[in-house]
């Protein structure tokens, strides 16, 4: 499994994303601030590897604070926890993440500084063991709907590098793998920064699982020719209709499977479902620098004085989904009705826990 991030001796070890498939450099971070530059320039991705990676920023800020002030120690848990918020809009895990550092802090106030911080840094690697139990469990259950054998189409990268291990939606890949079904991997290449063609094929090549990838406008004509038997994407905010925003591109793929009658399935924990959210109409959506289309690994590839646009996510509606794989479950419509069970499960299993 790929080590993803890690806290290691005071500090964070983290795979430099931006430098797939043709390097593997590990970023060592030392502060709240080298963080939430980490997140903002795509060094780490993936919503549930971004909460890992916040709560990784927060333990980070409350080492460097352990020897201040209660005060100075509480003042600068807020600013680390603003600067980390302020990174990525989209991936709700990021909050998620922060608002679980923030209330551990709360319900600590009063203890001594070097307590607090140990208990944060306790806390953040908690959160990055269980999101790999997380996505294994979302493996299990998500393999249910892969058949023997299986031509799955992705989009993005949702796999052990966009989590803390094992993947969402590569997850449901290898736990169908594991469990001796054939499966072959259309990887969308993912412009305008190929996660697909640079991070889920160069995944998929190290597990031995066979992987094809194709540009983003062939989806169509492979699933129109019945070689496609199941998509399968990641989410960065789910909606608690079922609405979800994922990789710019995924809206045009739920169209196309449903219109040539593809099960189409996105896989995420439930931590990145907002329950506060009533439909996509109200998820934030990241516009990222226009160079990012102009440019493809610093060389200009359009007209010099061409305007670019640069939304880095779109929402997919619920009713194309045939079902939202969680650590719990395969949710069905009505998602409100489905999710808001799950999430009632799940909490009463861990208070009896």
């Amino acid at each position: 499994m790929l080590p993803t991030i890690a806290w290691e001796n005071g500090a964070v070890q983290m795979l430099d994303q931006r430098r797939l498939p043709h390097e593997e450099i590990y970023l060592t971070l030392e502060s709240p601030g080298e963080m939430a530059d980490a997140i903002r320039s795509m060094a780490i991705r993936g919503a549930p590897a971004i909460g890992v990676a916040a709560a990784y920023g927060m333990a980070l800020a409350a080492r460097g604070l352990e020897h201040q002030t209660p005060q100075r120690f509480r003042a600068g848990m807020q600013d680390a926890l603003q600067q980390l918020a302020a990174t990525r809009p989209t991936a709700v895990n990021l909050f998620w993440a922060l608002e679980r550092i923030r209330r551990l802090v709360e319900t600590l106030d009063g203890r001594a500084p070097s307590q607090v911080a140990a208990a944060v840094i306790a806390e953040a690697i908690a959160m990055d063991h269980e999101d790999v139990e997380t996505n294994r469990a979302i493996g299990r259950w998500g393999a249910e709907v892969v058949p023997q054998q299986a031509r799955i189409l992705t989009h993005c990268n949702a796999g052990a590098l966009a989590t803390a291990g094992y993947g969402t939606a590569l997850g449901v890949v290898r736990a169908a793998a594991a469990a001796g079904k054939r499966v072959l991997v259309y990887a969308d290449e993912t412009r305008p920064l190929l996660q697909g063609a640079r991070l889920t094929a160069w995944e998929l090549v190290r597990d031995a699982i066979p992987v094809t990838v194709i540009a983003d406008n062939m989806a169509g004509q492979f699933l129109r020719r019945g070689e496609i038997d199941v998509v399968i994407v990641g989410a960065d905010r789910i909606a608690r209709n079922g609405d979800f925003a994922n990789k710019i591109g995924t809206y045009s793929l739920a169209v196309l499977a449903k219109e040539n009658r593809v099960p189409f399935y996105t896989a995420a924990p439930l931590s990145t479902v907002d329950f506060d959210c009533p439909s996509g109409d109200h998820i934030p959506i990241e516009e990222r620098d226009p160079a990012e289309i102009t440019h493809l690994f610093g060389m200009p590839v359009a007209a010099a004085g061409a305007g670019a646009r640069n939304p880095a996510f779109d929402v997919t509606p619920a009713v194309y989904l045939s079902g939202i794989i969680t650590e719990c479950g395969i949710a069905q419509a009505p998602f409100e009705a489905s999710l808001s069970e799950q999430r009632r499960s799940k909490s009463s299993k861990a208070g009896a826990a």
